[in-house]
Order: structure tokens, then sequence, then C-alpha cells
């Protein structure tokens, strides 16, 4: 296994420090677009993804992967940015059809009032997403735009 070895190891717990700072500003992002703009999940969740992916890349080339210079950075950018893409294809229906069935359950199991549910479905299924796509992306990202150490 990849993680047996204790350099990936490493790697894999600084790629998830990053990914936890991306997390703060994906979610204070969409969080603010979708309170302070009354902006719907999907799209307000796309513009807090490319924040959080900008902020990612920057952490990842200079931190988890410093020795990954073989590339020109807009090149490396480019292909972090590619798998972030099919990263956003997973997430968006994650957002789509798991925040109604949350927010039902947040109201009428929890007993909480309509606005409280929304805001608690939006969050989760967003923190859910994270998870889900930061495994995707991890390990795509060591084998294809960081592959150039050892």
């Amino acid at each position: 296994m990849i993680l047996a070895d204790n350099r990936e190891r490493v790697r894999f717990i600084k790629f998830a420090v990053v990914g936890a700072l991306g997390s703060v500003v994906d979610l204070g992002v969409m969080n603010l677009l979708t309170r302070l703009f009354h902006m719907a999940l999907v799209p307000a969740g796309s513009i807090s993804f490319v924040c959080a992916v900008t902020n990612n890349f920057i952490g990842n080339r200079y931190w988890t992967y410093p020795d990954s210079r073989s590339r020109p950075l807009m090149h490396q950018l480019g292909m972090f940015f590619l798998v972030n893409a099919i990263g956003i294809g997973i997430r968006i229906p994650i957002l789509h059809y798991l925040e109604p069935p949350l927010a039902g359950f947040f109201e009428s199991m929890a007993h909480l009032s309509r606005v409280t549910a929304d805001a608690l479905a939006k969050n989760a299924t967003l923190i859910f997403a994270i998870g889900v796509v930061m495994l995707w992306n991890f390990f795509v990202n060591r084998y294809w735009t960081y592959n150039d150490i050892d």
C-alpha cells in the first residue's frame, strides 16, 4: 500500500492539512455566498471550490511536494486544476442530491427550524463531498501531477 512508506504517509498528512485549510476556505466562502447573497448550494459550492483549489495548489506545490519542480508552474497548475475539475464533477451530484434529504432529516428528526436545518444540511453535505473528493485528489495528483518525485 502507498501509505506504508513513511514518506508517503508524511505527504498524505501534509496533503490532508492543506486540504483542511482549503476546507475552511471552502466552507467559509460557501456560507458567505449562501447566507449573505442567498445563492443556491451548487453555484456557491462551485465558487468556493475554485477558491479552495487555488489555496490547495499553493500549499501542495510549496509544502507537500516542494521537490516537484520538473514542470513549469502553469503546466503543473493546469494539471492540478484538471484533476480538480473532475473532482467537481464528483462533488456537484453529491451537493445536489444529498442536501435535500439531509435538510428534511434535520428538520423532522432533530426538530429544528427550516433555516437551521438548511444551514446544517448545506454544511454536512459539503463536508461529506470534501472528504470524498479529497481521496480522489490525493491519489490522482500524487501519481500524475506530482509524479516527478520519489
